[in-house]
């Protein structure tokens, strides 16, 4: 295939798997997206499925149910009818249906605690070194912030795991070649990987520049401003699943706040898939309302 050709596609592939996470919490037009892009309908289930090995109806089945997994766990003051809407269920029984067939429980059973013992699985299956990390939360207090849009270039990551240096070598070397000098790294979370099998998460490596670039190599989208809550954290490889894990699972729920389906994301300073003794200095940005 040529090089144009793929370029093309893996354009294409990113807008409609962009265009999924964004409008998860409605009724997704498929019609609409293929006149969007001026692609075929056929010709867009086609690549869909040859760029991330399953159809795009499952796809937006799974990651409805992966959006409500983590909204269980931490709206606490939502009912489960409500985050079945908020993630693109009309109705209760149909949501608890779907959900009882992904999770092996009801949302009932997720929200009051199942949830543990299937983060505790994915955890131990983990290849990140979380149960060595010596990182202490207990007194971490976020800032609430508000936060701009972000136009950024990106490189999608199937998958939370070491693959994800290869993905960000790849971006490095993108802005080198193009003679970017001042630029931001951002690493955007759409899956919240202490409770999805990590071989099926959805990581993607961001650039922010000051400048636009006209190489036509790399899409381009836009992180969602808003209300945020910051952590700051300095660590090493294996402490930034753990710090997740416990935003989610301790922090949120404790706090009286909500989160949305909005993707959380890691502003670095220092990237830790970039250096030798993978060390990191970031800002964990989680969308907040109450």
């Amino acid at each position: 295939m040529k090089k144009e050709t793929l370029n093309k596609r893996t354009i294409l592939t990113n807008r409609m798997m962009s265009y999924i996470y964004k409008n998860i919490d409605i009724d997704i037009n498929l019609d609409w997206l293929c006149e969007e892009m001026m692609i075929s309908k056929f010709h867009m289930l086609r690549i869909f499925k040859e760029a991330f090995g399953r159809n795009i109806y499952e796809s937006i089945k799974t990651i409805r149910l992966q959006k409500a997994s983590n909204l269980l766990i931490t709206n606490r003051c939502s009912t489960i009818t409500e985050i079945g809407n908020k993630c693109g269920y009309s109705s209760q029984s149909s949501f608890i249906r779907a959900f009882k067939a992904r999770f092996d429980m009801t949302p009932k059973e997720w929200k009051h605690g199942g949830y543990k013992v299937y983060s505790k699985t994915i955890i131990a299956n983990s290849e990140h070194p979380t149960l060595n990390s010596t990182a202490d939360f207990t007194d971490m207090v976020p800032e609430i912030v508000q936060m701009p849009a972000i136009d950024v270039y990106y490189i999608r990551n199937q998958g939370y795991n070491r693959s994800i240096k290869q993905t960000w070598q790849k971006l490095h070397t993108w802005a080198l070649c193009n003679d970017i000098a001042h630029y931001q790294h951002i690493g955007l979370y759409h899956d919240n990987p202490s409770i999805t099998p990590h071989e099926s998460c959805q990581y993607i490596a961001c650039i922010k520049t000051e400048h636009d670039v006209h190489d036509g190599r790399l899409p381009k989208f836009q992180i969602s401003g808003g209300t945020y809550a910051r952590f700051d954290l300095i660590g090493v490889y294996g402490d930034v699943l753990k710090l997740i894990q416990w935003v989610y699972h301790e922090w949120l729920p404790q706090s009286g706040y909500e989160t949305t389906t909005r993707p959380p994301y890691a502003l670095y300073r220092k990237n830790h898939f970039l250096n030798d003794a993978s060390e990191f200095d970031l800002s964990f940005y989680v969308a907040v309302y109450y």
